[in-house]
C-alpha cells in the first residue's frame, strides 16, 4: 500500500470504530492531534469533537458502515477518494467523496468532504 492507502485505510478505520475507547484509538491514529473534519454538517477540529461527529453518524445510522469506493488517488500531501455508508441489508443510502490533506506524519491534517447521494425525507 501506498502512504495514500494506508492514510485512508486508518481513516475507515476511525469511522467504522464502534465504542468509546476503539474510537478514540482510532481517530489518534488517522488525524492529527489538531486536525480536522468539514462537511456540509460538520466543521470540527481536535480528536474529542472529531470522535463526536464519528459517534454521532453511528447513532443515525446504526449498524452501518463506511465504504471506500474505488482507488485513493492522490498527488503531494492531498488525497481524494469515493466512500458509501452501507447499510446492513447492503443497501448505501449515502455516498461521497472526500479530500484529506496529510502532515508529515501521515495522519490526516484535515478533510473536506463531499455528500454526493443522501436519503430524501419521507
Amino acid at each position: 500500500m501506498t502512504d495514500y492507502d494506508t492514510a485512508v485505510a486508518r481513516y475507515f478505520e476511525a469511522w467504522n470504530a464502534t465504542g468509546p475507547e476503539a474510537l478514540a484509538k482510532a481517530v489518534a491514529a488517522a488525524w492529527t492531534e489538531d486536525g480536522g473534519y468539514t462537511d456540509p454538517l460538520a466543521d470540527v477540529r481536535g480528536h474529542e469533537r472529531l470522535a463526536a461527529v464519528i459517534a454521532g453518524a453511528h447513532e443515525q445510522f446504526p449498524g452501518f458502515e463506511f465504504r471506500q469506493l474505488g482507488n485513493a488517488d492522490g498527488h503531494h500531501d492531498i488525497v481524494r477518494f469515493g466512500w458509501e455508508l452501507v447499510a446492513p441489508d447492503g443497501s448505501a443510502p449515502v455516498a461521497g467523496f472526500d479530500v484529506i490533506t496529510l502532515a508529515e506524519d501521515g495522519r490526516i491534517r484535515s478533510v473536506l468532504g463531499f455528500l454526493d447521494r443522501v436519503p430524501t425525507a419521507a
